[in-house]
């Protein structure tokens, strides 16, 4: 795809890590000689599809702009108060200049610059409200038990169409055994995403603001909807020092 101006990137890296238990900010972690988080950069960046990608980082976060410097413009979330809370803090960036709006993680280096591009190209094909990444994956066991606390993409037997998500810890015994799952990587239409973003609400047990309860609102009021498929490896997250050594010995 030509880059598109009209398509803004935002690259969620406020999270503090303490899972990690380092001193050092989780997205800062190396990977392939590289920080978590500038892989996840030059994938947006080398996409060739989205503007300027916006980082949203806390109020901490000098190291990673530091390392970033001006290949990105910067938000900051001084609270951390959810993913949702999060892409809110670039509305100001981003409301008057995209049509369409990529949220990825900083925390999930593998994610593919084509992949970005055919997110971009099938959201705009479609028209969507939404559209989604999902994975596959044949278990949840071994290599892929990092996936079983996704959640599970829902699908009407006969259209194909996604007609729920639901999180794991929510789902039926049948429904666990669903092996397509959300990794959360979304491009949005941008109109859409700003009327409906100020209605997300904390209720739930971590008080946060969840961006894929944008995709249930979606769903719920039959907004179009679409999805592409990418490899498992490309959702891989990196929370801890087990996930970081599993990514290394992946690139290995």
């Amino acid at each position: 795809m030509e880059l598109d101006s009209k398509v803004g990137a935002v690259v969620l890296a406020a999270g503090h890590g303490t899972r990690m238990k380092s001193g050092i900010p989780k997205m800062m972690h190396t990977l392939a000689g590289k920080p978590l988080v500038g892989h996840v950069v030059d994938a947006v960046i080398s996409s060739k599809c989205c503007a300027k990608p916006v980082v949203v980082v806390s109020a901490d976060g000098a190291l990673v702009r530091e390392y970033l410097g001006s290949r990105v413009d910067y938000v900051v979330q001084e609270q951390q108060l959810g993913t949702g809370h999060a892409v809110a803090q670039a509305r100001t960036l981003l409301e008057h200049t995209a049509d369409h709006v990529v949220v990825l993680y900083g925390d999930m280096p593998f994610v593919q610059p084509q992949s970005i591009a055919s997110l971009v190209e099938r959201h705009e094909e479609r028209g969507n409200s939404i559209t989604l990444m999902t994975i596959t994956v044949p278990h949840f066991e071994n290599e892929f038990s990092s996936f079983a606390g996704f959640s599970r993409i829902i699908r009407d037997e006969k259209t194909g169409h996604i007609v729920r998500d639901v999180q794991a810890k929510d789902c039926t015994k049948e429904e666990l055994e669903i092996h397509e799952v959300n990794p959360c990587y979304f491009c949005f239409n941008a109109p859409w995403l700003w009327n409906h973003i100020d209605q997300l609400d904390n209720n739930n047990a971590q008080e946060e603001y969840y961006l894929t309860d944008l995709l249930h609102m979606a769903i719920d009021s039959g907004e179009p909807i679409s999805s592409i498929s990418i490899e498992p490896q490309e959702a891989r997250g990196v929370n801890t020092k087990e996930d970081l050594a599993l990514a290394k010995q992946v690139l290995s």
